[in-house]
């Protein structure tokens, strides 16, 4: 008779072979700051100007060497389930303001640290809790060969193509007239009736056709022979964008086009200007992340027009601020809204530990727009507003929301299940670049 090792009693016995359950304080709380301390600190050195460089190395094996804390977590594969909920608000501060990613991932993990602090000395969960929220239509085209200052705005759109007084006809559809995205059928039985087809839109004058779909080979061959240029967009974002700039209505069949229906634009090109240049990959990523989130900020700015001092000025005048607030609270709150106070100092404290002192010297004098010098060669203080160093008040307001949510949500949690994954063993990848042996 064969021994079998039986089942642990309860929640447990309900889950299948190969999942993982945690619960109460010990186990899920704790651990879950710990994942989310240790997700913040990963990216705390890469908060500033001054932000250290992180090597990143995706699913996919591409490197990326940068200190921009959204591309980093673009790119990780996070598993625990509470740091993915920190991931997740710096995701929607991504959405919302466009910038101030790792101040969230920053100021969640500095919260989360000190909410650990009061539950080791006996502060319960509930005691902590109730003391601690058309642009898209720029994009940026990278072309090597040039720096910065060669760039460029263009009113329209970028091609690698060229063409004068176009008509274009855009489609939904895949260019093949076999398939397509709506209810309709579209049956062609020979190459004369796709033929004919094509012919009857150039007839309606369109020079220029545009597809969000595949284009078959015998498509393209009558295109070209009724010199029509064909432009294959997969993204429907883009092919609105198309639509919107030249005025084209978006076809769901392929069939020919009225005159209202159609596009036009005077004249489409594409200039390239001969030159050298030692400038890398890397840097056409970075300096389009820097376009990006310029472009967010001046979104913020036409919604809400109010701007903060940066350099950890702010996050100082909220902590003294919280901190005289925390002194007038009766009972063990007080110490929950004092810590809240000290995660503020966290942010300072990532540009420059050795400053927190003189920026509260400074603070007790009545100057409140001096923060972090990061222009000066050693740590030092100076007047934020004069030095025109100004952060975004919807930005800053959002993150320090977001932060604190994503910490109440993972203070909240006192148990985690994880189902088993997926597949089995990864197969081994071998050596790369080799050929594979094989017999003849």
């Amino acid at each position: 008779m064969a021994l079998q090792v039986p089942k642990t009693s309860g929640f447990a016995q309900m889950l299948k072979e190969g999942a993982k359950h945690f619960s109460e304080l010990e186990e899920a709380v704790y651990r879950n700051i710990q994942a989310c301390k240790e997700l913040a600190q990963t990216t705390r050195t890469a908060y500033g100007r001054n932000g250290m460089e992180k090597m990143v190395i995706n699913y996919l094996e591409k490197l990326f060497v940068t200190n921009d804390a959204a591309t980093i977590l673009r790119e990780l594969e996070v598993q625990h389930p509470a740091a993915k909920m920190t991931v997740m608000a710096s995701h929607m501060q991504e959405q919302e303001v466009g910038d101030g990613t790792n101040f969230v991932l920053v100021f969640a993990g500095a919260l989360l640290e000190l909410a650990e602090e009061l539950l080791r000395i006996g502060l319960s969960v509930s005691e902590i809790l109730p003391n601690l929220v058309r642009f898209d239509n720029i994009r940026v085209c990278k072309i090597l060969g040039c720096g910065i200052t060669s760039s460029s705005v263009l009113h329209g759109m970028v091609f690698k193509k060229e063409t004068e007084d176009a008509k274009i006809a855009v489609y939904s559809c895949p260019f093949d007239g076999m398939i397509t995205e709506t209810k309709g059928t579209v049956l062609i039985k020979t190459d004369e009736e796709l033929m004919n087809l094509i012919k009857a839109i150039a007839d309606t004058g369109a020079n220029v056709v545009v597809t969000g779909g595949k284009v078959e080979d015998m498509a393209l061959h009558y295109a070209n022979k009724y010199n029509m240029m064909l432009v294959k967009l997969n993204s429907k974002w883009d092919l609105r964008r198309l639509c919107k700039t030249v005025g084209a209505t978006a076809l769901p069949r392929l069939t020919p086009p009225v005159l209202e229906e159609m596009g036009h634009c005077d004249r489409r090109w594409h200039h390239f200007y001969h030159s050298t240049s030692g400038l890398y990959r890397q840097s056409d990523d970075d300096i389009e992340r820097a376009v990006d989130d310029g472009v967010n900020t001046f979104k913020v700015l036409t919604r809400d027009k109010r701007l903060v001092p940066r350099g950890g000025a702010t996050e100082i005048e909220l902590a003294k601020q919280i901190i005289s607030y925390g002194e007038t609270c009766p009972g063990l709150e007080q110490y929950a809204v004092k810590k809240f106070a000290e995660a503020f100092e966290a942010i300072p404290h990532a540009l420059a530990n050795e400053v927190i002192s003189k920026l509260y010297a400074v603070y007790q004098e009545g100057n409140k727009n001096v923060g972090l010098d990061t222009e000066a060669l050693v740590p030092a203080v100076t007047d934020m507003l004069e030095a025109g160093v100004l952060d975004t008040y919807l930005g800053k307001h959002w993150s320090i929301k977001l932060a604190a949510n994503a910490a109440v949500t993972v203070l909240r949690v006192d148990q985690v299940i994880m189902a088993k994954p997926d597949g089995g063993r990864k197969p081994p990848s071998g050596k790369k670049d080799w050929d594979d042996d094989r017999n003849d």
